[in-house]
């Protein structure tokens, strides 16, 4: 993203309380937003469009920085040794405050190392078929599942990813197997679907959607408590008995633990008056991201829960990685 200062906005034109800009100390300099993926993909896009639209809020440039790498290892460890001042932040997301936390030791403590700023959105993840299958509808799939045990395998993007362990907590509700084949990301995995190398998995809804809407894979059921408004013929898991039944890819602002709550308070109000804008809204309901405001100890309990529910899929289903 282009270096630049911008001017700082009227709050009362932003929709933000007068004694957010009375804030004069901060921001004096661009802030730094870490992206813990590389450039490109559907993280990458919702990061650059808060960024675009936040910077205009706070009146001061906004620099993305991608540090892929490590299942979001890398950029975690960045920003948790920045200084607490509101000038690094990060794209927190459910594999480094969420999945990774469940099933591996990291070099840091997801939620003591960090001060949550406020969530962006979610998309849900979706259970998909490869197109030439016989089930072409939930219940049928379950059929098929129970009637051929051992026969179907599954793709995930990595061992320890959302698509793997949303397809573990799947196996475990409905009492059924499938071989587990794990790839270095979703795109080599949702290729070998469309291939039939494989016959199912649960990709993010926005990784999947263009396949969907192609006729390259099936759509069977969303996980999440309604029907998403992309797939509105497409029931829930738990219209299918699978009750409860969750998993969603989500995006969240993070910083270094210990930042000033006056600071804090300014980015979620930011954050807010972003979110409350209809434009964006609309660019990231097309990518199949909802938008999920929420304060900054709403957006804490979340992902505490979060990790706690994946902690504890993985010892149930002994998954415990090295690395």
């Amino acid at each position: 993203m282009k270096r630049r200062t911008l001017l700082k906005a009227s709050p009362a034109l932003l929709g933000l309380p007068e004694w957010v800009h009375a804030q004069s100390a901060y921001p004096n300099k661009p802030i730094k937003y870490i992206v813990p993926v590389a450039a490109g993909g559907g993280s990458d896009m919702v990061g650059r469009a808060l960024c675009d639209r936040l910077s205009r809020v706070m009146g001061q440039a906004m620099v993305v920085d991608n540090l892929g790498g490590g299942g979001g290892v890398i950029a975690a460890q960045t920003t948790v040794r920045a200084p607490a001042d509101g000038y690094t932040l990060m794209q927190g997301y459910v594999a480094t405050h969420g999945t990774s936390p469940a099933t591996r030791k990291l070099p840091y403590d997801p939620i003591a190392d960090f001060t949550p700023i406020g969530m962006i959105g979610s998309t849900p993840n979706v259970l998909v078929c490869n197109a030439n299958l016989a089930p072409k509808t939930i219940t049928s799939f379950l059929e098929f599942l129970k009637q051929n045990p051992g026969k179907l395998s599954y793709g995930s993007a990595g061992a320890g990813s959302l698509t793997h362990l949303t397809a573990e907590l799947f196996k475990m509700q409905t009492n059924t197997f499938l071989v587990h084949i794990p790839y270095r990301g979703i795109a080599p995995a949702i290729t070998d679907l469309i291939g039939g190398q494989t016959q199912m998995m649960f990709p993010g809804l926005a990784a999947a959607l263009p396949h969907i809407r192609g006729g390259r894979i099936r759509a069977l059921a969303v996980t999440g408590a309604q029907r998403h408004p992309q797939l509105k013929d497409v029931p829930t898991l738990e219209e299918a008995g699978l009750k409860g039944f969750d998993a969603q890819q989500w995006y969240g602002v993070v910083g270094p633990a210990n930042m000033p709550a006056a600071i804090v308070q300014l980015l979620n109000d930011g954050m807010a008056a972003v979110l409350a804008q209809p434009e964006f809204k609309d660019k990231l309901s097309a990518e199949a991201v909802e938008l999920m405001p929420m304060k900054p100890t709403e957006f804490a309990a979340y992902m505490k829960k979060d990790i706690a529910r994946w902690t504890a899929l993985a010892k149930a289903r002994n998954i415990q990685l090295d690395s």
